[in-house]
């Protein structure tokens, strides 16, 4: 594959309006397109957009794939993801055009986890329900009797993916009293699990049955779309709680919401679903559930260092260098 010229001044176009001072920064840099109203951009819109430009600067809602790659002319060669994850993006069709595709790790890390320990204390703790009875004007004082959950400390917390996010998830959920263990695709090397007190599962299912908090937080891609699905979601106990700030996609939503109207979970914490930002009615009639609107790394502090890892990206790449962040997987 011939190596294409890099322009010195590159023509980027962002798909969502980012923080002010982000675009700004851009708009000194680059040939840059903003879509300063926000409105998310339809898959016309993408083609047409990825026609126009160098550097195409999607965020994880936007659906880069194989076919809007393969109809893309060669003028776009970096696509520079506003976000960690990455399954929005084929990768395969990517490296098959040879563009090069980059995402902003480590700058959710902390906000994520944050979000992950609040559900992990709501849910059990009935946090949205106490805050409803208040609005609801009917609260009628304390009791012995009113408003009761259930204590998380001396709780297994099993954590299903120990990246980065797992890993600060459970320094959080340690301080709170909980044990930990993990289920993760390699296991943690011997000091960190020391340092962690985290106990490796080997086997998803036997961390499914005997976890009393349940976290996911392991991305998506082929392996773990679908993979707690209505069999594993059975393995749970009754009094178990299931947390998800990853990606919808990862759980089968449908046996999930039966399994928390008949009981057969004790509640769920949900930033994300499988169809967002459509949320399945028979989850919003429930009230063993607390739901977000994917705001797990909703934080001035995260978008401010994801943009500028953007522009790292970018600036990196526009000196002939290779991008700090270049997703590797398919490239080597």
């Amino acid at each position: 594959m011939l190596k294409r010229p890099r322009p010195a001044l590159p023509r980027v176009i962002v798909t969502r309006h980012l923080p002010l001072p982000v675009e700004a920064r851009m708009a000194e840099l680059f040939d840059v397109r903003l879509n300063v109203d926000d409105v998310p951009m339809d898959r016309t819109a993408l083609a047409q957009a990825m026609a126009e430009c160098d550097v195409l600067v999607p965020t994880v809602t936007d659906q880069i794939d194989a076919a809007l790659i393969a109809a893309a002319p060669d003028r776009l060669q970096l696509i520079a993801s506003f976000g960690n994850g990455i399954d929005h993006v084929d990768l395969h069709a990517a490296r098959a055009r040879g563009i090069i595709v980059t995402n902003t790790p480590g700058v959710l890390t902390e906000d994520t986890a944050d979000m992950t320990m609040a559900l992990i204390l709501s849910v059990p703790r009935r946090l949205a329900a106490g805050e409803k009875v208040i609005r609801s004007g009917k609260w009628a004082g304390w009791k012995p009797s009113g408003m009761l959950g259930h204590r998380i400390s001396g709780r297994q917390l099993g954590i299903v993916g120990m990246g980065r996010i797992g890993s600060a998830v459970a320094q959080r959920a340690r301080a709170f009293g909980l044990s930990i263990a993990y289920h993760n695709r390699h296991r943690l090397p011997e000091p960190v699990e020391q340092v962690l007190g985290a106990k490796w599962y080997a086997d998803l299912d036997a961390l499914l049955a005997e976890s009393d908090i349940v976290s996911v937080n392991c991305p998506l891609n082929a392996e773990t779309r679908g993979m707690i699905d209505a069999r594993r979601i059975g393995l749970m106990a009754s009094e178990a709680y299931f947390i998800n700030t990853s990606r919808g996609e990862i759980a089968d939503e449908d046996a999930l919401i039966c399994a928390l109207e008949q009981g057969k979970i004790a509640g769920a914490g949900l930033d994300v679903y499988s169809h967002e930002p459509a949320i399945d009615p028979r989850l919003l009639a429930l009230d063993n559930v607390m739901l977000l609107p994917h705001m797990g790394s909703a934080t001035h502090e995260a978008r401010a260092a994801t943009g500028e890892k953007v522009i790292a990206n970018i600036r990196a790449w526009v000196d002939g260098h290779r991008p700090p962040d270049q997703v590797l997987e398919g490239w080597v």
